[in-house]
């Protein structure tokens, strides 16, 4: 996840915990942020949008090494500069040292500050999806940003999915991809039977009347905790901040009355736009040095599954990194903090061949 709000109270706390990191703020060139319209962005089912508003994050000169980094469900780009991920990451003498690399951070459809039902037409907005959201990502790149060649485009979880997408759709424009707490296929199992609860909660809840409330309906903020605890945060780590009822009690609690940023419409579409996401067929078009990692204790893609494994082999420059479990990893938070797979990014940038001189 960007990490997702369906979990943000633990998440916080675990941010908190790690913001001794974050030093490198003071060392990195200050954020830029912008946004470009384009003009009737016409979407997969044929709707059209007049004008759809992508914002983006941008860190160092324009001239440096163009990276694209991609966030997860609900999140957003600068929710990518905090200590845990950018700290770790894009300060003087890091991985994605932002003295040396261009890098971009892109508000997704329907999330951030780029357009999003919220705006004001509620579930009159189109009904996008990932196709779409990677489109709109490619023309910032190109036709805004003017970047026709990337060093690197990596994602976390609902961007992991989507960089699966961009190395195959767009096989030369990148040298590296990798994609983070995800799976080259459909969604499936667990995972989407838990998003579709989530989902149907909402709908269902006679508070949301069809999308036109007045007030976040409560049903929001409970099917998100909800599918937050089954989906991220680790049995070993979870175990450790709640060893004993009481204790599972008080954090089930801090989750359920503490206070929830977010929109109902926008959290809908946002979890339904994975429907169909499903790149298996095109794995064979991937040009990139690719490196997936997972971790061993992620609840929405277990590894016992095999399917990543299976899949790999037909990344012809494609190889797992399987991030261990244990009391100090967060399930399908782990890749979220980048302590743990940096000096693997490092020594792939390092290697990696260039695909475009």
């Amino acid at each position: 996840m960007s990490l997702t709000q369906s979990f943000c109270r633990v998440v916080a706390v675990l941010f908190v915990m790690v913001a001794t990191s974050a030093a490198s703020a003071a060392d990195r060139p200050v954020p830029k942020e912008g946004d470009w319209v384009v003009k009737d962005f016409k979407f997969h089912n044929g709707e059209t949008l007049p004008e759809l508003r992508l914002h983006y994050t941008t860190l160092g000169d324009s001239g440096g090494e163009p990276v694209l980094i991609l966030h997860g469900t609900t999140g957003s780009g600068t929710a990518l500069l905090g200590p845990a991920f950018g700290g770790e990451l894009f300060g003087a003498g890091q991985p994605l040292d932002a003295n040396r690399y261009f890098i971009v951070l892109p508000d997704a459809i329907g999330t951030g500050k780029s357009s999003k039902p919220s705006d004001g037409l509620r579930t009159k907005f189109p009904q996008y999806n990932y196709d779409d959201m990677v489109e709109a990502q490619y023309r910032l790149i190109t036709e805004h940003l003017g970047l026709k060649h990337l060093r690197l485009v990596l994602g976390n979880s609902m961007g992991g999915m989507q960089t699966w997408m961009w190395a195959q759709k767009y096989p030369n424009a990148m040298d590296i991809a990798v994609p983070m707490a995800s799976l080259p296929t459909e969604m499936s199992g667990r995972n989407w039977m838990l998003r579709r609860m989530l989902t149907e909660s909402i709908r269902n809840d006679p508070e949301w009347l069809g999308g036109n409330y007045t007030k976040q309906p409560r049903s929001l903020q409970f099917a998100s905790v909800f599918y937050g605890a089954a989906t991220i945060g680790g049995n070993q780590r979870l175990f450790k901040l709640a060893p004993t009822r009481e204790k599972a009690d008080a954090l089930l609690k801090q989750q359920l009355t503490g206070s929830f940023a977010g929109d109902a419409n926008d959290h809908l579409y946002q979890w339904e736009s994975s429907l169909d996401y499903n790149p298996a067929p095109g794995l064979d078009k991937i040009q990139a040095t690719l490196l997936a990692i997972n971790s061993a204790d992620d609840e929405r893609n277990p590894p016992e599954l095999g399917v990543l494994d299976r899949e790999i082999k037909r990344v012809k420059n494609g190889r797992v990194l399987l991030i261990p479990s244990s009391p100090d990893t967060y399930g399908h938070g782990t890749t979220a903090f980048a302590k743990f797979w940096k000096k693997d990014l490092e020594e792939l940038i390092k290697s990696a061949p260039h695909l475009q001189n």
